[in-house]
């Protein structure tokens, strides 16, 4: 979050991508830096996952991990 706080005051669009296990731990330290960026959460948990699996998860969220930029120029 520290990165993307940096990266946004200096104009540059930034967000992040996480899997579902960490939404709570996102929305607590954005309330307590202050910002909400953009986010992707995937299914958790990653690390046990097969490279087709990892790919597949990577072709679901696609759109929405493109949109943390596109849409914030």
């Amino acid at each position: 979050m520290h990165d993307i706080l940096d990266l946004e005051s200096r104009g540059i669009p930034a967000g992040f991508v996480a899997s579902s296990e960490f939404i709570q731990a996102a929305e607590s330290q954005g309330n307590s830096l202050g910002i909400h960026p953009k986010s992707v959460f995937v299914p958790h948990p990653i690390q046990d996952r097969t490279d087709a699996e990892m790919t597949a998860l990577a072709e679901q969220a696609i759109e929405d991990i493109l949109a943390l930029i596109v849409d914030q120029q």
